[in-house]
């Protein structure tokens, strides 16, 4: 059992209706990808034609941000505010779409993009599922 869950496990109220596996799955997959796209920035940066992977590390940087913010809100349960939920699940879905499209440019060349792209793809529909089950 993640700590993550654990966490949830233990917060002394229900989740205010919040499926709780999608949930935990989104948290999850936000923290997961906010390491990999730090990971794969600090990567481009070790390659010869750095200059190349420019936006690259710009939008792995950004989705990192994006995605390590979400996974704090999301795990903040006391006083829930639906709309701001539902907010910063929409930027993080965006900011990983476009970190896994950019980082899937560059995937046949880099195989740090290419493991990137996949846990931007997986936080994307992560929290586009936990975004329906909301309502």
């Amino acid at each position: 059992m993640t700590v993550a869950a654990q966490m949830l496990d233990t917060y002394p109220h229900d989740l205010g209706g919040v499926d709780r596996q999608k949930l935990l799955a989104c948290i999850e997959a936000c923290v997961e990808c906010a390491q990999a796209c730090t990971a794969c920035a600090d990567a481009c940066l070790g390659e010869e034609m750095v200059a190349d992977l420019r936006t690259c590390i710009r939008t792995n940087l950004d989705c990192a941000d994006v995605c390590d913010a979400t996974a704090r809100v999301l795990s903040r349960r006391t006083g829930y505010d639906a709309g701001l939920t539902r907010a910063v699940l929409e930027a993080c879905a965006a900011a990983c779409r476009a970190c896994g499209d950019e980082c899937g440019s560059h995937a046949s060349m880099h195989e740090h993009c290419r493991v990137c792209a996949e846990s931007c793809r997986s936080c994307e529909q992560a929290c586009r599922e936990l975004l329906t089950s909301l309502g």
